[in-house]
Order: structure tokens, then sequence, then C-alpha cells
């Protein structure tokens, strides 16, 4: 694997010196750009290591899984390494995942400013070697996902399905986002049974309570390039609700905290205490305070305030999780 000469500089070093073959929204200063070997760049842009927002939203739905399961059978010696595990198997997933989207996307991607400037469409990187990148990470998922049970195994292989089908759900449904969800949250099952051998009620709902929060995110986040989209025929939330986008992000923002609120309420009844449950509320509900501030200084037409409000997800994200590790210490 080689990276191709004559890539095109998008973006900036802190220094203001220009990166070959940075992506044009790519977190200015990153370390893929500055510090990682020139070699391996454009793979780890194929992954998305230069924006590193897009782990979270695997891991931190992972994490949500994993207390929840804890606050419902009690901690176990193992927690620690679900714990890590996920985190690992979610970097690698994340950047299959990516990579498998740039591989079917990457004549769309060629076409909208935003991503004309990614591995695959400026020409750093060819499909075959995009190809066997893909492969490296999902073998190394896989290696991470066989120290767990076999309820957990079976549930991580299904996942497979969704990341093949994502790239084209742009192409015959208003919903990507929905399907993007769907990907995005399955750590919390994967969790979940991997600390409890099964899957029950509580962890369905807090992964379609993440389901909710993925669409209102992404959508925000769709906003960007709603004006290309248009043009090319890509699909989108963003698109289908036109004008109507915020009372969408409202009623999605609404699901996310009821889902959530439910599934911690089967998860840490009967067994955890009241002062438990009180905490791990509380982070249900800051995490629709949060969503809600993000919306009191959201201007969906303009693409940086959309990019920077999808940046701010994590925070979201970690005070639900934060309020779950509360309710376990108390």
């Amino acid at each position: 694997m080689t990276e191709l000469p004559n890539t095109p500089e998008t973006s900036t070093e802190t220094d203001n010196t220009p990166v070959p073959g940075a992506v044009a929204d790519a977190v200015k200063g990153n370390w893929v750009d500055g510090v990682s070997p020139p070699v391996l760049r454009p793979y780890l842009r194929l992954s998305r290591a230069d924006r590193p927002v897009g782990f979270w939203t695997l891991i931190i739905p992972s994490w949500w899984g994993l207390m929840a399961a804890i606050a419902a059978t009690g901690w176990r010696g193992f927690d620690i390494w679900i714990a890590i595990a996920v985190v690992l198997g979610a970097i690698l997933m994340r950047g299959a995942g990516c990579t498998w989207n740039d591989i079917t996307d990457r004549e769309i991607d060629a076409r909208v400013e935003r991503t004309r400037s990614r591995p695959l469409p400026s020409g750093q990187v060819t499909v075959k070697n995009a190809t066997v990148w893909m492969g490296i990470q999902l073998l190394l998922a896989f290696l991470i996902l066989l120290t767990f049970n076999a309820t957990a195994i079976w549930v991580g292989v299904a996942s497979l399905a969704l990341v093949v089908i994502y790239p084209f759900g742009k192409r015959f449904t208003w919903w990507p986002q929905f399907i993007l969800g769907l990907n995005l949250n399955w750590g919390v099952l994967v969790a979940w049974a991997a600390h409890t051998g099964e899957i029950s009620l509580a962890p369905l709902f807090l992964f379609f309570g993440g389901v909710a929060w993925t669409i209102y995110y992404d959508t925000i986040y769709a906003h960007q390039d709603i004006e290309d989209d248009t043009l090319i025929g890509v699909k989108s939330t963003a698109r289908l609700f036109g004008d109507d986008t915020p009372a969408w992000l409202r009623l999605f923002m609404m699901v996310t905290v009821l889902m959530m609120t439910v599934g911690v309420i089967l998860a840490f009844t009967p067994g955890a205490s009241a002062l438990s449950l009180a905490f791990a509320l509380i982070g249900a509900w800051a995490m629709g305070l949060h969503m809600t501030w993000q919306m009191a200084n959201l201007k969906l037409d303009d693409p940086q305030s959309c990019l920077s409000t999808f940046r701010a997800l994590t925070h979201t994200g970690l005070i639900f999780a934060a309020g779950l590790l509360l309710a376990l210490l108390v």
C-alpha cells in the first residue's frame, strides 16, 4: 500500500503549511495530517481517523449497553475487558465501515464539494488497496469479538449485514439516517450480550433510543450537503424534512429521551437503588436538555453551524454515559 503522488492540498496544519491529501472537512491540525507516517495517511483518512468524532458514535452506545447491563446483573470480572474491547472494536468497525462506504460512494463523492478530496475520488488510494485495508480492519475486529461469549459473537456478526447495506441506503430510501442509526448503535446490543449472555427489552429500548439520536444528529450533518445531494439525486432525511427539519429534530429528541428513560427503568429495576435509578434518569434527561440547547444555537442554512453541532454530539452521548456511571458508583 503506497501513497499516490500529486494528492490535493485541501487543508492546513496548525502552522498553515499545506498538507498533501488532507480531506476538506477534517479537523485542522489532526494527528493523521500532522504526525502519522505519510505512507499510512491515505488509509487512515479512509478510516476517518482524521475525524475522531465518528469513533464516539460507536463507542458511546457500547458503553451505554455495558453500564446498563452491569446495573441489571451486577459487576463481573471481565467487564473491564468488555469496556476496552468495545472501544477497540468500535474503532476498527468504524474504520472498516467508512472504507466500505468510500469504496461504494467514490463516484458520488467526486461530485460533492465536501467529499471530493477523500482518498478514493482524489486518487490517493486504489479500490484494490482500499479493499485490502477494509479486510484487515474487519479481521482484527473479528478477533476481538471472539473473546466474547457466543451470543455476543452472533450479535456482532449480524451487524455485518447492516454495514454492507448502509452505503446503498441513500440510493433507495429517504431514511439512510435510520440505517446508519442501526449500524452505529449496534454496540449497545453487543456489549449487553457480552455481559449478560442474552438480549432483553432494556437494551432494545436503549438501542432504538440511540437510533433516534443518530437520526437527529445525522440529519443536521446532512444539511451540509443538501444542495449537492439535490443536484445528484442522493436521498437523505435532510432533503425529506426540508423546511420542517426543526420540528422533526424536536420529535427525534423526544423519542430519544423517552426510549432512554424506559431502557433505564427496565435495566435498573428492581435490583438497583432509588438513588442509582435517579442518577441514570437524570443522565437521560440531561442528554435531552443538551440536544435542546444545540437546537437553540443551530443554523441549518449554515454548513459550519451544522458541522460544529454535529461535532458536539460526543458531549450529548457522554452526558448520558456519565449519568449511568454515577448510578453504578453510588
